[in-house]
């Protein structure tokens, strides 16, 4: 459970059917006090002192605020870049008008939740004023398992309909809940799972670099780690177009339609045939039937 802004509850909770927000941190700080699958808990300040919403814990990365803003955008609570920007550096206490890019401590949250005023509960009776970031709890402890109760009479009311991934029966065992990336999550995990490099060209240029999926969303992709490969920008536009591909093998391949059509495309055909580079994770590594699917149903030969 975590201390929130007020005006990053207020600005979200006006958003409608929002599928992941980013819970930021103005400094580039690591955050293991969750794994993927845990709930995390929005509790605002005093003297409101009320825990008011939530959502599953997907992921944590350091990123530069510039891809942060592309990523998620209004799901980081404010309305603008500039406005992020000018709250990160009050908080760190530097002066607004100082340039450069800056870094952020991403924790990515999935399935969010904002409870309405009247459904509002008090912390557990040891959380203490003291605390100014966060706390967690065990639902192996009493506090924990009735802390857990809280949140399913809470959202059990207000998020009736299917689909939304709840906590087991009220009395049952509590258990991971599987996070349903969506698109601001995809691009960060897929950008980490990659080492921050194009898997065809190595570069290693950030704002270079995408997060391609292999099948499209609207074509039935999911936002999955498998059905991403990290890639340069140029080479991602490309093989959304079907002018490149990467096959089972994971070999990349290249259309002899880029030389028929443009007349170009040296520097491609030079990288035609390498091994691409694979998450070390094996359950990260490109979905082979996705990868049949873009040969197939994509690639232009």
């Amino acid at each position: 459970m975590a201390v929130t802004d007020d005006g990053w509850f207020d600005q979200l909770r006006r958003q409608p059917d929002l599928a992941e927000v980013n819970f930021w941190s103005p400094s580039p700080k690591s955050f293991r006090a969750l794994q993927p699958g845990e709930l995390f808990l929005f509790k605002l300040h005093a003297p409101i002192n009320m825990i008011v919403g939530g959502g599953i814990f997907a992921s944590s990365t350091i990123m530069p605020l510039s891809l942060a803003w592309e990523a998620f955008g209004m799901a980081n609570g404010v309305k603008s870049l500039a406005e992020i920007r000018s709250r990160i550096l009050r908080y760190r206490k530097v002066d607004t008008a100082t340039i450069g890019p800056l870094e952020i401590g991403c924790r990515i949250l999935t399935q969010p939740f904002f409870l309405p005023e009247g459904r509002w509960f008090p912390p557990p009776a040891s959380w203490s004023p003291n605390i100014v970031s966060l706390r967690g709890y065990s639902s192996d402890e009493p506090e924990g398992r009735a802390l857990w109760d809280a949140v399913q009479d809470a959202i059990g009311a207000r998020l009736p309909e299917p689909g939304f991934a709840k906590p087991q029966a009220r009395y049952g065992e509590p258990a991971l809940i599987r996070p349903r990336l969506g698109q601001g999550a995809f691009r960060l995990v897929v950008t980490d799972l990659y080492g921050r490099r194009c898997a065809i060209t190595k570069e290693r240029t950030l704002p270079a670099l995408e997060a391609a999926h292999i099948r499209p969303y609207a074509d039935g992709g999911e936002h999955s780690p498998s059905n991403g490969i990290l890639m340069r920008r140029d080479i991602h536009s490309l093989f959304d177009q079907g002018y490149v591909t990467v096959t089972p093998e994971h070999r990349f391949e290249v259309s002899r339609r880029i030389r028929e059509e443009f007349e170009n495309g040296r520097h491609y055909y030079e990288l035609h045939g390498s091994a691409i580079t694979l998450p070390v994770i094996q359950d990260a590594k490109p979905e082979a039937e996705a990868l049949v699917w873009h040969n197939e149903s994509r690639y232009l030969g």
